[in-house]
């Protein structure tokens, strides 16, 4: 597998967003919607599922970037998804390139189709939950990275030079900007990006495994002249990034009403910037931004006084909270887990994004070094294991709180039952090793790492989930 060298900004880059960031101080969320009970005084609302129960989701994105072609997919086995869930896992974004697909306009390969089918099938037997994640990477083929198809990658003849080491700066390049503002304008190329998606909500939009479908990874665009950065990227996303996924939300919704439709801003929003997205006119949005910080990805140890985590939360929760969607981060994690303070980042990361968001995905679901979350004998990476926390992948009621304590190791969910089905407790792989008490008149099953609360409607329940050992 091709390792990615995910170094988010040049440094040039980097003073500018920085610049922007101090300047504007401290970055306050916009007024709070009217919250419903379950948004954990967040005026966030959370996902949920057909029967109404409230959802977290806890993975990891899975993808093959090193196949392409007749081999394309091929990376991803059985094993990821196995391991997946006895990890305590049970939520998986899966990268698909439109490359691969569509690799002469108007011809789908039915192999690759038949591919991402077949990992659907794995990740039903294995009950997860799957994004079906539309990935890019410096826009595409055209410029040595995958996504966008090369047929439909339109440069005017402007030049592209590669930036081995710092492809992020890549996206700066005047072909790869243009090619962004062709993507968004042409109307050709609108058509073809809305069939796409189009044929594969008719495909899979049935499918048990499907949650729903992330538009674009990490959308970027083409700056103007005298334009700085963060400004550049609030247009983009008021005036590009806005009117397409409204497009393609009528073309899925064309094939498949019931999935989620997730939406990304451009990745500046790890600086802190809040997003300039407008409405989605869809009843089943989601939030979906990535949770990465420029130095840490350059290589940097954690800062707590940096006080970027909560720097990135103030930005990030302005959105969902003016528009009232849920929450999920699609992509998070550094490179480097093992220097001295990743510790510290993993604590505060996992508490901040507990508090407004629906759950994360982490990067990435793969066995050796660099972002893999498990190292070659399957066992987590440095670090990586805080990530496997009990936790509620569905609550079937009003949530009132739903906490843990990594120093204690104490878990507590406190709701309110509601009429339909079963809360679910997650326990990490050391299940044994977790004790679990409820309070209040309740029907507790516990089978290995799985715990399920039944409770009649309007009792109030509180699970208690104590660890005597980290695992």
């Amino acid at each position: 597998m091709r390792m990615r060298t995910r170094i988010r900004m040049g440094s040039a880059l980097t003073s500018i967003v920085t610049s922007f960031v101090l300047a504007a101080g401290a970055l306050a969320p916009a007024a709070d919607a009217h919250p419903a009970p379950a948004e954990q005084q967040t005026g966030i609302p959370r996902l949920t599922d057909d029967r109404g129960r409230t959802l977290t989701l806890r993975g990891w994105n899975v993808e093959d970037k090193a196949n392409s072609g007749d081999q394309a997919l091929t990376a991803i086995t059985e094993k990821h998804f196995r391991d997946l869930r006895a990890k305590g896992f049970g939520f998986a974004r899966l990268l698909i390139f439109w490359d691969d697909l569509e690799p002469r306009r108007g011809h789908y390969s039915a192999a690759y189709l038949h591919r991402i089918g077949r990992i659907l099938d794995w990740a039903r037997k294995y009950d997860i939950q799957v994004l079906i994640d539309a990935h890019q990477d410096v826009f595409g083929p055209a410029f040595g990275h995958r996504g966008i198809p090369a047929w439909a990658t339109r440069t005017d003849g402007l030049p592209f030079t590669p930036h081995p080491g710092d492809w992020f700066s890549e996206y700066f390049e005047p072909a790869v900007q243009r090619a962004f503002t062709h993507l968004y304008e042409d109307p050709d190329l609108r058509r073809a990006q809305a069939r796409m998606w189009q044929v594969l909500a008719e495909r899979f939009g049935r499918h048990p495994a499907v949650l729903g479908y992330d538009l674009i990874n990490e959308p970027m665009g083409e700056l103007r002249e005298g334009e700085d950065l963060a400004t550049a990227a609030r247009r983009i996303e008021a005036q590009q990034l806005t009117p397409m996924y409204n497009r393609l939300a009528r073309a899925v919704r064309s094939a498949d009403r019931a999935n989620w439709l997730f939406v990304e801003p451009t990745p500046i929003v790890g600086e802190g910037v809040p997003t300039g997205l407008g409405a989605i006119r869809d009843h089943r949005t989601v939030y979906a931004p990535h949770f990465y910080n420029t130095a840490m990805e350059a290589g940097a140890d954690y800062d707590p006084s940096a006080r970027w985590v909560e720097s990135y939360e103030a930005a990030v929760t302005a959105y969902p909270k003016r528009r009232h969607i849920p929450v999920v981060v699609g992509e998070w994690g550094p490179l480097n887990n093992s220097l001295p303070m990743m510790g510290r980042f993993y604590r505060d990361a996992m508490a901040s994004l507990s508090r407004y968001t629906s759950g994360w995905a982490g990067y990435v679901w793969c066995y050796g070094g660099g972002y893999c979350a498990l190292d070659a004998n399957g066992d987590f990476a440095a670090n990586k294991e805080r990530t496997a926390t009990p936790y509620a992948p569905a609550v079937a009621g009003t949530v009132h709180s739903d906490t843990y304590d990594d120093n204690a190791l104490v878990y507590r969910l406190s709701y309110t039952a509601g009429r339909r089905g079963a809360t679910e407790i997650s326990l990490p792989p050391t299940a044994g090793r977790w004790r679990v008490s409820v309070d209040g008149r309740a029907e507790v099953r516990r089978r290995g790492g799985e715990v399920s609360v039944r409770a009649r409607e309007g009792t109030r329940v509180t699970v208690t989930v104590t660890g005597t050992a980290r695992g």
